[in-house]
């Protein structure tokens, strides 16, 4: 069995929503940590732990930021963090996998599926063996309680149900 170190410098999870039903709303999570092991050749071996910082939450805009912290979204305080655990992992294609975990959001749990390309292994000039990915999903973040929102006024919602998930991660094998 293989343990694979993150490589914090070199990842990120992103996501996306529909904002006044206009246009999207992009941000980050700064902090969190991915735990994996298993065999690097067969990674339909693996097991996969995310956990994310919820206040580290980044939107580029402070005062936004601030309100999805709150207990109107993340509730940061009363949930530090957000966790996704792999239950599945299936190959679909030579560079293709979905992912099946469980997502905590909130202390409400829901099975979420990610699409996950492998980017390959490669031997980085300081003798460091890693390996990347890319990978995407969505949810409806009403299944984890965020359901704050408001109307606009030409008809709609300030917040769109719909939440695109996404990142590019890499592993230092060890």
């Amino acid at each position: 069995m293989t343990t694979w170190n993150l490589d914090k410098a070199h990842s990120e999870i992103e996501f996306k929503v529909r904002h006044m039903m206009i246009s999207n709303v992009k941000g980050f999570f700064q902090d969190f940590n991915i735990s994996m092991s298993g065999d690097p050749e067969d990674i339909t071996t693996a097991s996969i732990r995310i956990a994310i910082a919820s206040a580290s939450i980044n939107t580029k805009n402070e005062q936004r930021d601030q309100h999805l912290r709150s207990a109107d979204f993340f509730d940061s305080s009363s949930y530090p963090e957000i966790t996704f655990d792999s239950t599945d992992i299936k190959k679909e294609s030579d560079e293709s996998y979905a992912i099946t975990g469980n997502l905590n959001i909130k202390g409400n749990v829901h099975p979420l599926v990610f699409s996950v390309e492998f980017g390959g292994i490669a031997t980085d000039p300081w003798g460091n063996k890693k390996v990347g990915f890319a990978f995407s999903g969505k949810l409806n973040r009403g299944d984890f309680g965020l359901t704050w929102n408001a109307a606009v006024e030409a008809g709609g919602v300030m917040v769109g149900d719909e939440v695109k998930i996404s990142g590019d991660i890499q592993f230092i094998l060890s």
